[in-house]
């Protein structure tokens, strides 16, 4: 039996850390002077360049994910969070798009905020994972993007 004293807290991981500096950059960026049409453009670009960077199972879903977000909820705007592609109303992220290979996990998932309006009693889920982006899939993502939209 290991002892958790001998094991000493060593802060963030890599992982974490890098998506703490991405946060700072979008931040530095949203600060900038430009027009609001300015903004959203390159927060597109952004948006758009974080996916093409991604590994390939990651990539298509995420490309996936985007299309659908985007074609069944217009009023979510592509954005970045922590280095993934989201999707924000009035500027404040709904949802997100978390790769995989990130945070080293299992699988992908959608994420939604607080501002997401997915309300269900006193208990409903904020994140779900995607093994596999299938009809179904499309759907379901569809569903939740217009009801957190709405």
């Amino acid at each position: 039996m290991s002892n958790t004293a001998d094991k000493a807290y060593e802060g963030f991981t890599a992982e974490e850390r890098a998506a703490m500096k991405d946060h700072a950059q979008e931040m530095k960026k949203s600060a900038r002077r430009s027009s609001k049409a300015e903004k959203a453009a390159e927060a597109l670009r952004d948006a758009l360049a974080k996916i093409a960077e991604m590994e390939d199972s990651d990539r298509a879903m995420a490309e996936r994910v985007h299309a659908v977000i985007t074609a069944n909820a217009p009023a979510l705007a592509p954005t970045t969070w922590y280095g993934m592609p989201a999707y924000a109303l009035d500027g404040k992220v709904v949802c997100h798009f978390q790769p995989a290979k990130k945070f080293k996990t299992r699988y992908a998932s959608l994420g939604f905020s607080d501002v997401a309006k997915l309300d269900d009693g006193t208990m409903w889920p904020v994140a779900f994972a995607l093994a596999e982006i299938t009809p179904e899939v499309e759907a379901r993502i569809a569903e939740l993007v217009k009801q957190a939209a709405s």
